[in-house]
């Protein structure tokens, strides 16, 4: 009798301590449900947030595109409506509508010019084709451009480009080869744009002597081409007697340090005209100057 209520009283230990056992778990894993509860909701509030911004971004971004748009629409210039195709063109410059006397120089930079339409539609009254630089450079389409000039009624000119470290003689008479008398209506120039390195004396008397020989070989004083900046850092009061074209790429005409006189104006090196493709340099007399002070005396 006593091993039966022994054994009873085990069981009911053992049911008892079981309930315990389970109560405390559940009551474990109820106490942690809050904070996994929590965890959830701030990754959850977390990421909306995330996608909130990155929606607010890319509204922005679109905003911000679509002004752009709008500001390039608003900034686009109109359409040029062209009533007369007849009196249309892109090409009317102030040599088109001005009263001083308008001409180029051109050398093989230039490509292939096509004459016919040169002559047909600029109101160019001359041109300056590159003959040679140095002793032994001849421009490769001189031959072609001064008989084309020549065809289609320009008043035409040669320059040789100066080399004031080149033997002088041998400059002269790769001038004289190319440049021939019977086929200029304008006096020879020279194109001074370096020293060669040289100190300003010697550089100085090197072109003033070149500038004496091809004086005595064409029985007249050469036209000399400069740029206003290099004439005065380098030839300010050296080159009296001599008529100057000088270069100088802004809106007002070039005044020179020493204030002496100047004949012509080149004043661009992007002039366009209709035959020739690119870039073109263009000048310009100046003030009472005008194109019979430059012609070649036969």
């Amino acid at each position: 009798m006593k091993r039966i209520i022994i054994m009873l009283l085990v069981c009911i230990l053992a049911i008892a301590a079981g309930e315990a056992f389970a109560q405390r778990a559940k009551a474990n894993k109820s106490a942690k449900r809050p904070k996994t509860t929590k965890v959830v909701k701030g990754k959850k509030a977390a990421a909306k947030k995330s996608a909130k911004k990155k929606t607010a971004k890319a509204s922005a971004r679109k905003k911000t595109a679509a002004k752009k748009t709008a500001r390039r629409r608003t900034a686009a210039p109109q359409p040029q409506i062209v009533t007369n195709l007849d009196d249309y063109n892109p090409y009317i410059l102030c040599e088109d509508t001005c009263e001083h006397v308008h001409g180029i120089d051109l050398s093989h930079y230039q490509g292939e010019v096509f004459w016919e339409t040169v002559g047909q539609h600029t109101k160019m009254a001359y041109v300056y084709l590159k003959a040679t630089e140095g002793g032994d450079r001849i421009d490769a389409r001189y031959e072609r451009n001064i008989e084309l000039a020549h065809r289609y009624g320009l008043k035409v000119g040669s320059y040789h480009f100066f080399r004031p470290k080149t033997p002088l003689m041998q400059q002269l008479r790769n001038f004289r080869a190319q440049c021939l008398p019977g086929e200029q209506d304008l006096i020879p120039m020279i194109d001074v744009e370096t020293t060669g390195s040289m100190p300003d004396e010697q550089f100085c008397d090197s072109l003033l002597t070149f500038l004496s020989m091809v004086e005595r070989a064409y029985h007249q004083k050469p036209l000399v081409y400069t740029f206003r900046n290099f004439y005065n850092w380098h030839l300010v009061g050296r080159l009296d007697g001599y008529q100057l074209m000088v270069a100088m790429y802004q809106d007002e005409e070039p005044v020179l340090a020493d204030g002496r006189d100047i004949t012509m104006w080149q004043y661009t090196g992007k002039g366009r005209i209709i035959g020739v493709n690119g870039y073109v340099d263009k000048s310009r007399f100046l003030g009472d100057h005008a194109l019979r002070e430059i012609r070649f005396r036969h």
